[in-house]
């Protein structure tokens, strides 16, 4: 497999997708949209390979679950890909205007980014969330998937260029880095003259390499502690609710709760609660004693070191009592609060408090760290969340896939 080649596919397929008109690129979503459905039995058997291949790797419940796709899922990425089809294409669109003292008029134009290189983990429903966003920005993208989702990967690329060959597009639009050599992978971040910005999906070590090895941009994203601290004002049987949503309506997602933060004139009126809530399906990994809060729990054990950094993504959670909002926001500032985050309370002053102090790129007032996702926020899907401060923040939905360029217009202008 030949990197150098695949990227100058890349950039020519970009250069015509970018004057692609709104009508052909939708074309090419409902195309895929359509052969998602159309093909379920083969997708389906294709991601069952995986799976099986996963637990005989010794993958864990929680990596499995991120890997399966089912009817459901499938169902749930095609329509993805329709909400897609009916957002605004930002590409052409004018950010601000002004005309100037010497008549010219100048304009902000969004356009695309170009060549787009995504790298990410067992996640097979981001093969056709990255596709989706990208052709309808006009960039192209090449993917390059974790081998434990090979054989689905393989089928739903196969889709995707099938479409884009009845809609008339480039079928390098999108590319797929089938080899699963990790050299491959360097290369790909050496590939400055063809791709325009990486974007890592996945833990720390995989955001750790491609920082230091990339040669191109790379936006930052997936990777943090997501907290939830209860504030001494809080309803606590409100509380209750968001809390367990947030920890377990999905646990292997990167949106899910990691560390629970309680002040401590209510933890005792909490913690019981939750441990009896959550007894079932929970393991807990408790701070000093704070433990003792958690008898009816069945799985309870003392925190160690590395713990309140941990992001678990499975059914454990890590509880501290924290004498205030300024301590819990010390907490969070100390692991690693850069993904989605919460406050649980009545008081104005601790929400703002909240919300100015911590560096997440999503902060949220009594709800769910579960919201932050591209689907939920009207964005159609994501391909990242970018936990960064340059560029984009959140999730990466149309507008964060482009740039944009300066549009002067004059009557032959000659500067003076």
């Amino acid at each position: 497999m030949d990197l150098t080649l695949m990227g100058q596919a890349a950039k020519d397929a970009a250069f015509h997708l970018a004057t692609a008109s709104t009508a052909q690129k939708n074309r090419a979503l409902a195309l895929i949209a359509d052969e998602l459905e159309a093909n379920e039995v083969t997708i389906l058997a294709a991601n069952a390979k995986d799976i099986e291949l996963g637990r005989e790797a010794g993958l864990t419940e929680a990596l499995l679950d991120r890997l399966l796709l089912t009817s459901e899922r499938l169902s749930g990425i095609a329509n993805d890909v329709r909400n897609v089809i009916g957002l605004n294409d930002p590409v052409g669109s004018e950010i601000d205007s002004k005309v100037l003292e010497n008549g010219m008029s100048l304009s902000r134009r969004r356009v695309p980014l170009g060549v787009v290189g995504v790298i990410y983990e067992a996640r097979p429903n981001v093969t056709i969330d990255i596709a989706a966003l990208c052709l309808k920005t006009g960039n192209a993208s090449i993917l390059r998937g974790g081998k434990e989702t090979f054989f689905s990967n393989m089928e739903l690329v196969k889709i995707i260029q099938s479409a884009l060959a009845k809609a008339e597009l480039p079928a390098a639009s999108v590319q797929y880095i089938e080899k699963p050599d990790r050299e491959l992978v360097s290369q790909l971040l050496k590939l400055d003259e063809y791709v325009d910005m990486i974007i890592p999906r996945g833990g720390a070590g995989l955001h750790k390499m491609c920082k230091e090895n990339s040669t191109i941009p790379v936006i930052i994203g997936g990777f943090g502690i997501s907290h939830i601290f209860v504030d001494d004002s809080a309803d606590i049987e409100k509380s209750l609710v968001v809390i367990e949503n947030s920890k377990v309506q999905r646990p292997s997602a990167c949106n899910s709760l990691d560390t629970l933060l309680v002040h401590k004139d209510v933890a005792t009126q909490l913690l019981p609660k939750l441990a009896q809530q959550l007894s079932e399906r929970v393991a807990f990994v408790a701070d000093g004693s704070v433990g003792e809060l958690l008898d009816d729990a069945k799985e309870v054990r003392a925190a160690k070191e590395g713990d309140f950094d941990t992001e678990w993504l499975s059914y454990t959670l890590g509880v501290r009592v924290v004498k205030d909002v300024r301590e819990a926001i010390d907490h969070m500032r100390e692991h690693n609060a850069s993904h989605s985050d919460a406050i649980m309370t009545n008081s104005l002053q601790n929400a703002e408090l909240f919300i100015n102090s911590v560096g997440s790129a999503a902060v949220y007032v009594n709800a769910s760290t579960r919201f932050t996702d591209g689907a939920q926020f009207g964005l159609g899907a994501e391909v990242a969340v970018s936990t960064q401060k340059l560029h984009a923040r959140g999730p990466m939905g149309l507008e964060e896939l482009t740039s944009y360029k300066w549009v002067g217009k004059a009557d032959y202008l000659a500067r003076s």
